[in-house]
């Protein structure tokens, strides 16, 4: 066994080596009162169903400019018996090791996986993962075989174990269709008893990139955190080499996992994925306007007195938006403006005739959604003087 496990290190370790070549960086702002911090809480390794180490996901995150990651294994499922010792704290051990003075935040955590309702939760901010049960499982070496008389109690345990250790804890992509096909409720009894019981916290509204709408209803009426991950078992690169990987971003009173945990439970959280930003509107509004700086020129062209709004954008978000004016808007038909990621966007507003002393701008912003059926819609009161 000693030898596999050695091969198996040696592949591991030359497997982390590709995709390292160059690191990228993400710019999202802080919004006031809060550090904006990048992670990632839904991975996995070669101590459940992953096929990479530990040190991969580090330099991985790494890479990719995240501030914060977990690596969740599934407690009841190893992929590698014969060769891996059972112990859902290592890979959090070694990653942590790895991370040291790197300014990459560690959160121990876990995957609790059963294929009938609750279905599949993380469980984040642990202690010792080994001591959550899996008493619902008949085998979970190389197979993944459920008992055939599962009482509640078995599928509860991990969770209140879980809860034991103040763990918060996340409902993982809602609605797979390997679930109980008897079962078409999402948010089932369980679901409410783990609400109920103060042990549920959040929901996975995006996983591997795809926004799940069932969640995000979800989210909002049960009032869960919402959280953004990839979920990933393999090198994200190929997956995310023409965009940036999604991640969940934390709105953190500090840069420590303490921070990280405070505002997940404070449900302080934005998912950026792809070019879409999801959030509640506090959280929404706060991330657009401090991404951007705008100011009005006072300009003349010929005789004809005009105001040109510059939307500078200083982030990487591109934000689709629809703008209504006090005043005619030039060449941008219904308003519909893209406001482009590191520059500027003017924006004409003609039939002025006199200058006022300020003007008030609506924006609807289509890609940051506050809702399943809206984006954020905000304002500006600017001064026409000019940037100050």
């Amino acid at each position: 066994m000693q030898q596999k496990f050695k091969i198996l290190l040696l592949v591991a370790m030359v497997i982390s080596s590709i995709s390292f070549a160059q690191n990228s960086k993400i710019t999202v702002p802080d919004i006031p009162g809060f550090y904006t911090l990048k992670g990632d809480f839904h991975m996995h390794t070669v101590f459940s169903d992953g096929h990479v180490w530990p040190t991969f996901r580090v330099k991985e995150a790494l890479r990719d400019d995240l501030d914060v990651i977990s690596l969740t294994e599934h407690i009841d499922y190893e992929g590698f018996p014969d060769l891996i010792d059972k112990d859902y704290n290592k890979s959090y051990e070694i990653a942590s090791k790895a991370a040291a003075n790197k300014g990459l935040i560690i959160i121990k955590g876990v995957e609790i996986s059963p294929r009938v309702a609750p279905y599949h939760h993380n469980a984040l901010f642990l202690e010792d993962a080994n001591i959550l049960p899996t008493a619902y499982m008949k085998s979970g070496k190389a197979e993944f075989v459920m008992k055939d008389s599962i009482t509640h109690d078995q599928l509860m345990g991990p969770f209140l174990a879980a809860q034991k250790q103040n763990a918060f804890v996340v409902y993982n992509h809602p609605s797979w269709s390997w679930w109980d096909k008897k079962d078409t409720v999402l948010f089932t009894a369980f679901h409410q008893e783990l609400l109920d019981r103060d042990i549920l916290a959040g929901v996975e509204v995006v996983n591997s990139g795809n926004y799940n709408v069932i969640a995000h209803r979800m989210a909002l009426e049960h009032d869960l955190a919402m959280l953004c991950n990839t979920d990933e078992h393999y090198d994200n690169h190929p997956r995310y080499k023409d965009t940036h990987r999604p991640m969940t971003l934390v709105f953190a009173k500090e840069k420590t996992a303490a921070g990280v945990e405070e505002a997940l439970f404070a449900k302080r959280t934005a998912l950026y994925f792809g070019d879409y930003v999801v959030a509640r509107k506090p959280e929404a509004e706060a991330l657009f306007k401090s991404s951007l700086e705008v100011y009005i020129e006072r300009k003349l062209r010929k005789a004809e007195p005009l105001m040109v709004v510059n939307f500078v954008n200083n982030s990487d978000i591109p934000f689709q938006t629809t703008i209504k004016a006090e005043y005619d808007i030039e060449g941008y038909p219904l308003g519909q403006v893209k406001i482009s990621p590191h520059d500027t966007t003017k924006v004409i507003l003609k039939a002025v005739w006199k200058y006022p002393e300020e003007t008030r701008i609506k924006v609807t912003v289509e890609n940051v959604l506050v809702s399943p059926d809206a984006g954020l819609t905000t304002g500006f009161i600017l001064s026409t003087e000019g940037k100050k």
